[in-house]
């Protein structure tokens, strides 16, 4: 029995330790020489800690969103702050930050990413994002990859929508509606008397590989949007995401720009 307390004790004073990859968030100062480092780690979940030094030379390069480190985390208990060590992995951000519809992007995943409960995992989330950051600063293959990325969040924070067959009558061909109330699919034959009541489902979402021309690209923003308002803004007492508006109005712009300039485009 005293052996067993004496053990319970000592857990108190043994440093909590854990290494992982992650992907930086943002951060913020801290003091005058230190930053509290948000990141979303691959088995952590979002997760904050503080980094000693974060606003030196050397670590400021290091230190900016978008950019894939890994990290030491160490604390006295699980539920305190703790502290990271970091070094670099991959270097997104001087490639990101030459992109208006990039640096929006990253903005926007964070704040997806911020509606989670902070240390949940969530491993096929952070692959995604991972994806996601990989391709920013092509926006047309952004806009794509970060809505598809809005279904996994949905889905993630249990709002997740069936596209699989049609609600009505359980076909898997020819989907082209999703209902408003339920989330579910709704085949084109079944849905066409209510076409009008009912959210466009683009093809795109249903099959890899097949690419979203704007008019889809633009359904598939406003079915996510539609189910971000209803099951999670609405419902905490939040506005429409900034980021997310601002990103949008980037891809669109970068549109306007290559179509009217006939081959380039500043995104």
């Amino acid at each position: 029995m005293i052996l067993d307390f004496v053990a319970e004790a000592v857990k108190g004073f043994v440093d909590m330790e854990w290494r992982d990859e992650g992907i930086i968030l943002g951060t913020r100062r801290h003091g005058e020489t230190s930053a509290i480092l948000e990141v979303m780690t691959r088995s952590h979940g979002r997760h904050l800690g503080l980094v000693r030094g974060g606003r030196s030379r050397k670590q400021q390069p290091v230190l900016q969103a978008g950019n894939k480190v890994d990290l030491i985390w160490r604390a006295r208990l699980d539920e305190h702050l703790g502290t990271f060590q970091v070094e670099a992995l991959d270097l997104n951000a001087a490639r990101l930050f030459d992109s208006a519809s990039a640096i929006y992007g990253l903005q926007m995943l964070a704040a997806h990413l911020r509606l989670l409960p902070e240390r949940d995992p969530h491993e096929r989330l952070y692959e995604t994002l991972e994806l996601v950051i990989d391709h920013l600063d092509d926006p047309v293959s952004a806009g794509e990859l970060a809505v598809r990325f809005e279904v996994m969040m949905l889905d993630e924070l249990g709002f997740g929508l069936d596209l699989t067959e049609c609600a009505a009558t359980g076909d898997r061909a020819d989907l082209a509606y999703v209902s408003p109330k339920s989330g579910r699919a709704v085949s084109r034959a079944a849905g066409e008397p209510w076409h009008d009541r009912m959210l466009a489902l683009p093809a795109f979402l249903l099959r890899a590989g097949l690419r979203a021309d704007a008019v889809a690209l633009d359904d598939a923003f406003r079915l996510t949007g539609f189910f971000f308002n209803r099951h999670v803004y609405e419902p905490r007492g939040l506005a429409g995401s900034e980021a997310r508006a601002a990103f949008l109005g980037a891809l669109k712009r970068y549109r306007s720009g290559f179509d009217e300039g006939g081959g380039s485009a500043v995104s």
